[in-house]
């Protein structure tokens, strides 16, 4: 039954719900505090959220006629004093950590080191926008100097060296641009038809997407990041842990302003009860765990591997997927299921997986839950630019090695045709010794700022059908970079061969294969006829 409302309480309501009557309406307007107390309230109270609102949270004073002059009635400190004090004592005291997902806030994170920004990139449950090396060139030097972190720990000797190496590395980076436009201007020249913008722009991005390797991964970025006040909590949790002195000064940056917006939600973050104890926590897993490999690993070079290697799978996952498939629409206990699909013959399996998946018409129709019956797990050794695209996938399981010049670099044939190969060189060159001087002085953590995108970093990725259809039809479009398309389409290929899931593979009807020699093209005639038709 609807809650009725007196004219007053409707002009006190107006500014804040998007409407007043129906069962279902948005909250504007409101602090996050106040917005994810009332919905706390929730499993509390037998009352409406709008009632809830004008008993508990409501500063008294107002009218209908201030409302008609646009004047509502107030929140006011009140109304947010009385929400904080609600999380003072579900969140704080008893420990409900649900209530912290009920308030978010959009974070803008600029000057961050792609180093740090890995680390911001961590959380499953946030969003995250980053700046791109993709489609903005970094040959500028605003207030006079390279868009790149200089790390504290530095004493003046290696400090000095390594702005030396960073800007020499940016100083060819600038140089190439233009050059590297200009070779792609003449291998790939305009055709009349063409518009001279979605040109212009298809050889810009070719140009920066082959010269990237060149950046240190010290280059910052800027990255919007969207949360709820629980994975804030945890991502500052973990920053105030990390050995680098750039994340934990970043944390405390953050905490700073997230309690402008959502002081409620964070106030055990640096408790040294609560938060202290958890970070604690963290570092010492972390240095009790080097110190163990340390001990137990032998120093011994690794063995070669593809650059893409599947490392783990269930031979019996196509079956397992196709007893999924069948579950909600029938009354059998999950091992019945499993038992009745491994009698199936190929043909009925395949009808199963047939109907399951359905006709797809774009790579965003993807079957249901089923898909999540079995999992690859692929171990990967890309260039650190590849692994900065894919690291922000969320709906999988992600980890990666020190980033260290050590398990080579991939060079693109474009820069040796353009002539470009012994700067390439020289910069890798000095990288990697930069690196190592680092790294003999005492900080191999520090020593991953001074190393080029171009280097290889080993990490791994495991995830189960259903995300390796996201992940390799999104990353094999012909307008991704060429470095990790080539990796996921290899993931494709070892699905279907090595795992034997042909089906699934076959399933991934979006999995690009094709030689791309302009990426961007199609995607900028695209963007180029949306902007013509709005």
């Amino acid at each position: 039954m609807a809650d009725e409302f007196t004219p007053e309480e409707r002009a006190a309501l107006a500014p804040y719900f998007t409407n007043l009557d129906g069962p279902v309406f948005a909250l504007v307007n409101l602090p996050e505090v106040v917005k994810g107390a009332l919905f706390a309230r929730y499993s509390r109270s037998p009352k409406s959220l709008r009632r809830l609102f004008l008993d508990e949270f409501r500063t008294a004073g107002g009218s209908a006629a201030d409302a008609a002059r646009g004047v509502a009635w107030p929140v006011g400190d009140a109304g947010t004093k009385r929400a904080e004090q609600l999380y003072e004592r579900v969140f704080v005291e008893y420990g409900d950590d649900s209530v912290a997902q009920l308030g978010g806030v959009h974070l803008a994170c600029e000057g961050a080191s792609n180093i740090l920004t890995k680390v911001l990139e961590w959380g499953r449950l946030m969003a995250y926008l980053e700046q791109s090396t993709r489609y903005i060139p970094y040959d500028d030097r605003p207030g006079g100097r390279y868009r790149y972190h200089v790390p504290a720990e530095l004493d003046d000797a290696l400090r000095q060296r390594y702005v030396a190496a960073l800007d020499g590395a940016f100083d060819s980076y600038r140089e190439w641009l233009p050059r590297m436009r200009a070779f792609y201007e003449t291998k790939y020249p305009r055709d009349p038809a063409e518009s001279d913008t979605v040109y212009r722009m298809t050889i810009r991005a070719k140009a920066l997407d082959t010269l990237r390797g060149m950046l240190p991964a010290a280059t910052i970025s800027h990255v919007g990041i969207y949360g709820t006040g629980q994975a804030y909590e945890q991502l500052l949790l973990r920053m105030r842990a990390h050995p680098l002195a750039e994340v934990r000064a970043y944390a405390e940056l953050m905490l700073a302003e997230l309690r402008r917006v959502i002081p409620a939600f964070l106030k055990r973050v640096d408790l040294p009860e609560r938060g202290g104890v958890w970070s604690r926590y963290l570092a010492a897993t972390r240095a009790a765990t080097q110190e163990v490999a340390a001990r137990l690993l032998e120093p011994a070079a690794p063995e070669p591997r593809e650059e893409v290697t599947l490392t783990d799978f269930d031979p019996d996952g196509e079956v397992k997927v196709v007893a999924a498939a069948l579950y909600a629409v029938s009354a059998l206990p999950d091992d019945e299921l499993l038992e009745r699909a491994r009698k199936m013959s190929l043909e009925e399996r395949r009808a199963v997986l047939d109907a399951y998946v359905g006709e797809r018409l774009n790579r965003r129709h993807r079957p249901g839950r089923a898909f999540e019956r079995t999992s690859y797990r692929f171990d990967i050794l890309g260039d650190y630019g590849a692994f900065r695209d894919l690291q922000r996938h969320r709906l999988l399981t992600l980890e990666w090695q020190r980033l260290t010049p050590h398990h080579g670099s991939v060079m693109p044939e474009a820069v040796a045709e353009a002539g470009a190969e012994a700067d390439w060189t020289r910069v890798l060159g000095e990288s990697a010794e930069l690196h190592d001087a680092i790294v003999v002085a005492g900080l191999p953590e520090v020593a991953s700022y001074a190393v080029a995108m171009a280097y290889r970093v080993r990490f791994y990725m495991e995830m189960n059908a259903r995300e390796a259809m996201h992940v390799i039809e999104l990353r094999t479009t012909p307008q991704g970079h060429p470095a990790y398309r080539r990796i996921c389409q290899a993931m494709h290929r070892l699905i279907a061969e090595r795992a034997g899931h042909r089906a699934i593979a076959a399933a991934m009807t979006f999995a690009d294969h094709s030689a791309v020699e302009l990426e961007r093209l199609e995607a900028e005639r695209a963007a180029a006829r949306r902007r013509a038709g709005a």
